[in-house]
């Protein structure tokens, strides 16, 4: 557990509080008090002062995206022709630009960026790739497309963290 820029670490109650929004987010306060045995007015300061720390980041819904239309997913393994700096700026100020790509992630290994992407159907994602193969520094792609999702974003394993004991002054 990294400490925040303010040099705090989150205590056993505020690690609850964090599991407890990132599972759900719409929680009244006074459910959230309940939970982690706090009164509203000192349960809604630490969540602000868990805002205001930079270790909540912001609230969203999760959304279906099957339902949507954005039912294929699939990931790119993308190699650069080089890796210096400069290429690694221009892919990366190129592939934020493409609306499909949900996540980008530059990794160490046999290539350089892993690419998720969720599209509407694979005619989309035939488009998507002709767009990624173009972009500045690309020498070459492999493609997974995903069968099944078994698991994702579950949130963090906070249960598993380290947190400093509860100080009563």
């Amino acid at each position: 557990m990294t400490q925040s820029a303010k040099g705090r670490l989150p205590d056993r109650i505020d690690m609850t509080i964090l599991d407890t929004l990132q599972k759900d987010g719409r929680i009244s306060n006074v459910e959230l008090a309940k939970k982690v045995n706090l009164s509203p007015s000192p349960c809604i300061d630490r969540v602000r002062k868990l805002e205001q720390d930079g270790f909540i980041e912001g609230y969203g819904a999760r959304l279906n995206a099957s339902k949507l239309g954005f039912g294929t997913a699939a990931f790119i393994q993308v190699t650069l022709d080089r890796t210096t700096g400069a290429v690694f700026d221009q892919f990366r100020d190129a592939v934020v630009k493409i609306p499909q790509v949900a996540e980008c992630h530059m990794v160490a290994g046999g290539f350089d960026y892993l690419l998720k992407l969720r599209l509407s159907s694979m005619e989309a994602y035939r488009g998507v790739l002709g767009l990624i193969v173009d972009l500045p520094g690309v020498l070459q792609t492999h493609t997974y497309v995903v069968i099944e999702q078994v698991k994702q974003d579950a949130g963090l394993p906070l249960k598993l963290a380290t947190a400093p004991e509860v100080k009563t002054d």
